[in-house]
């Protein structure tokens, strides 16, 4: 069996103890590399100065060798704050009047990956399976292949691909173009994702589909299709089933008291659509006067990126906005929203998604959003709750049970929540029900291992 290499911006190394970090996604490559053996390569998330560091950090835990390298005060800026998350983060989720390109930066980016390929290269044995993770590192195969590895190599983006009208306003766009026909395998969340894709290769005149999910683009065929990411929903169902014993859970029921709980958990980014879902609720308030003092919307948002200026904007501006709705039609006795800045584990999110009348996940672009998923997986099945989700996420190409809102509709989204509290439980249940014979049928072990199997299995036509 072929040794597997994952890449990805970072790493989740486990504690002295072995125990890895939490979450579906680490869990199920971890999985895949001890059956397979293997390294887990990425930055470390620190820095290392001026100096570029000579060697990476090796630790062998199992059967898997994690890799990890510092980068340079530089190439942070250039490389992560810079290119990824200063241009493509905002290009690939439509926010043309976010993305601030600089030669700089598009420079880093591109060195960044290249010194990448450079450490990760000695390590490489000629039967391993390579897979790169995310739009942090698109050009990685093409500078393993100009250092002359054959290997097959995966690439999976976990954030949206956009259209080509937006994908050539970025003045790069051939470049990050050409970098992904030097993959075997290109992985998106969704059919809409592949679609754009293809939709830029003919209408640039640079490649063809060929059918049967191949395409050619650059003198290199490879494979495109969608491989949607789950979570662990089992898992996840059982964790929140036992969630109720926890103590913070345990207060937030007795905190609610008796009213209906509407949650949304997102990273602290302007693709959430926290401001509109706040006006949402709002205007459903207000549309809905006997809802006051009977709904508690608690909405969740660990401080992201905040080097960023956008973010430093986002996280005022989301402040000040529940700030001025608790003011507008709060009471004495009722604060109608909750806004908590900073992480939850997953053993109280999963109690509290279990607790929520409503999850509320209205995103205005996102690749697949596990958040949805995370809700509809820890309901109660004898009374479970109803997910108002965004048609904007990946998810809703999945989730048919979801109440479907467009979340720039203030109007709409406020109509769904009253939809929502008002669904009969016969409904909810066969809603919930479709949803979770879903999620337990396509977890994120089927995707790991889906993915897996088209990567490794070489198809006539490829290259």
């Amino acid at each position: 069996m072929a040794r597997l290499v994952v890449v990805s911006n970072r790493v989740p190394i486990p504690d002295k103890d072995g125990v890895a970090p939490a979450g579906g996604l680490a869990v199920a490559l971890q999985a895949a590399l001890q059956e397979r053996g293997g390294i887990w390569m990425g930055w470390s998330g620190k820095s290392s100065g001026s100096r570029e560091p000579e060697r990476l950090s090796l630790r062998q835990q199992g059967n898997i060798t994690y890799a990890v390298t510092d980068l340079t005060d530089t190439d942070v800026e250039e490389y992560y704050h810079g290119f990824a998350n200063r241009v493509l983060w905002p290009v690939c989720h439509y926010r043309l009047d976010l993305a601030e390109y600089g030669r700089k930066e598009m420079a880093g980016y591109f060195r960044v990956n290249r010194f990448f390929a450079q450490r990760l290269a000695p390590l490489i044995e000629p039967d391993d399976v390579i897979w790169v993770h995310d739009y942090h590192l698109i050009p990685l195969a093409a500078e393993l292949r100009r250092i002359g590895l054959k290997n097959r190599i995966g690439f999976f983006l976990h954030i949206p691909w956009p259209s080509a009208d937006v994908l050539v306003t970025m003045p790069v766009h051939e470049e990050i173009m050409r970098g992904l026909s030097h993959y075997d395998l290109l992985g998106f969340q969704t059919d809409h994702d592949l679609q754009n894709f293809a939709g830029y290769l003919a209408r640039e005149g640079i490649g063809n589909d060929l059918g049967d999910g191949l395409f050619d683009s650059h003198g290199r065929t490879f494979k495109a299709a969608a491989y949607p990411i789950g979570i662990e929903t089992a898992a996840f169902a059982e964790l929140a089933g036992k969630a109720s014993a926890n103590i913070m859970v345990r207060k937030a029921r007795q905190s609610v008291e008796g009213r209906d709980l509407i949650i949304g958990v997102d990273r602290l980014d302007y693709s959430k659509g926290i401001t509109q879902r706040l006006d949402a609720f709002e205007r459903f308030i207000t549309n809905n006067p006997a809802y006051q003092n009977k709904v508690t919307y608690l909405q969740i948002t660990p401080k992201s990126r905040s080097e960023v200026p956008e973010y430093e904007q986002m996280q005022r501006m989301v402040a000040e906005q529940a700030g001025r709705v608790n003011g507008a039609i709060g009471t004495v006795d009722w604060v109608p929203i909750r806004y908590i800045n900073r992480s939850s584990s997953r053993n109280v999110l999963a109690g509290l998604y279990r607790l929520a009348t409503i999850g509320f996940v209205t995103p205005l672009r996102d690749g697949m959003n596990l958040v949805a998923k995370e809700y509809v997986a820890a309901q109660d099945p004898d009374r479970p709750g109803v997910l108002v989700l965004s048609r904007f996420a990946g998810a809703a190409r999945e989730l048919k049970g979801a109440l479907l809102v467009n979340p720039y509709d203030v109007e709409g989204t406020a109509n769904a929540l009253a939809k929502a509290l008002t669904m009969s439980i016969e409904e909810r249940r066969e809603r919930w029900r479709g949803m979770m014979d879903h999620l337990l049928e396509h977890d994120v072990s089927r995707w790991c291992n889906d993915f897996l199997r088209d990567l490794i299995v070489k198809t006539p036509a490829a290259n």
